[in-house]
């Protein structure tokens, strides 16, 4: 695959602004290239849990916005397969950030470990997804 095949960032960025839950709960994505992404969320009042922490859905969907731009961003659809988390801390601070690295890619699966960090740069989650690597081409996602 050409780098021409690949989808720029600002592509992936307008692609994914249609993730309607993402962009629901209020998530940005920053950057996404390469089998890289990264993404933030603001917390708010709606973000918290019964015990007034930062919801685990909320930490779960930031990070798996940011495996689906690095994992789609070589060109070819990527579709999750399998998915974990671990929450380590509450996050301190108003934003969190979740940085997804491509950990191997074949022609068929591909590996990423996504890291959840508050404003500090403290670790408070850590995520992995495996992905299906699709035959179908990203390009259209320079239509949408």
């Amino acid at each position: 695959m050409t780098q021409k095949d690949k989808p720029s960032s600002d592509t992936l960025k307008r692609y994914f602004k249609r993730d309607l839950f993402a962009t629901h709960v209020g998530i940005e994505l920053i950057e996404a290239h390469d089998g890289y992404a990264k993404a933030s969320l603001i917390i708010k009042e709606h973000h918290l849990n019964g015990v007034r922490r930062v919801h685990g859905g909320a930490i779960f969907t930031l990070a798996d916005l940011a495996f689906a731009a690095a994992s789609n961003s070589r060109g070819r659809v990527a579709v999750a397969i399998n998915a974990s988390v671990q929450f380590l801390r509450a996050p301190q601070g108003n934003v969190i950030f979740a940085e997804a690295r491509e950990i191997s890619c074949d022609h068929k699966l591909a590996s990423y470990e996504i890291t959840v960090t508050d404003e500090a740069g403290e670790v408070i989650s850590l995520f992995q997804g495996m992905v299906y690597r699709k035959k179908e081409s990203t390009d259209y996602f320079e239509k949408g």
